[in-house]
């Protein structure tokens, strides 16, 4: 069955009802859900899917207890040498999210690297994301490292100098190119 990994910002509290009619689409053709366990939109997706009865749904959490989980559901533990409530220690179970997960869904507000990160690794297993982009109030899919960049061009020079900081995006962007030029390149080889 495919799953959907839902995620996006923490700053985000309420979901944009665009956002929660694709969600309720998802529903309704029975995808496996994929959550995690953080504030914001992880917390508000979960309400939804609380609201809407689903069943097939799993939280996914770093360590052995979620933050959150509003509708008792399996929950997929993962662990990490990483120190407890560090960013590599939450970043653990969104990499493991984008490895189960067959697309991505996210609800991102132009500036979260998190959201971005996540986008990122789905992207890097060749995985399409929607993404809504909250400022923009618009839906855009990303397939590759050109859908990317685009992305990335809402940001603000601001929220660009950060994620530069906080995950060393051009270098990331540089090394998802470079991984699908060789790929590409075997390709052709066989």
């Amino acid at each position: 069955m495919e799953s959907v990994f839902i995620a996006g910002s923490i700053t985000i509290k309420s979901l944009p009802s665009l956002f929660v009619e694709k969600i309720d689409s998802m529903l309704s053709a029975n995808l496996a859900v994929i959550v995690g366990d953080a504030n914001g939109v992880d917390k508000a997706v979960q309400q939804i899917l609380t609201d809407r009865g689903a069943t097939n749904v799993t939280v996914f959490c770093s360590g052995s207890t979620p933050r959150n989980n509003l509708g008792n559901w399996p929950v997929q533990e993962i662990y990490t040498s990483a120190e407890p409530g560090t960013k590599a220690f939450f970043t653990a179970k969104d990499v493991a999210m984008a490895e189960n997960a067959e697309i991505g869904f996210m609800l991102w507000d132009a500036k979260s690297t998190g959201t971005l990160s996540n986008i990122i690794e789905l992207t890097r297993r060749g995985k399409k994301t929607v993404v809504f982009v909250n400022k923009k109030d618009a839906f855009t899919i990303i397939r590759g490292v050109d859908d990317l960049k685009n992305l990335i061009g809402v940001m603000s020079a601001g929220a660009l100098d950060q994620a530069e900081k906080k995950i060393g995006l051009s270098a990331l962007i540089s090394k998802l190119k470079k991984e699908g030029l060789e790929k590409s390149q075997m390709g052709f080889a066989l």
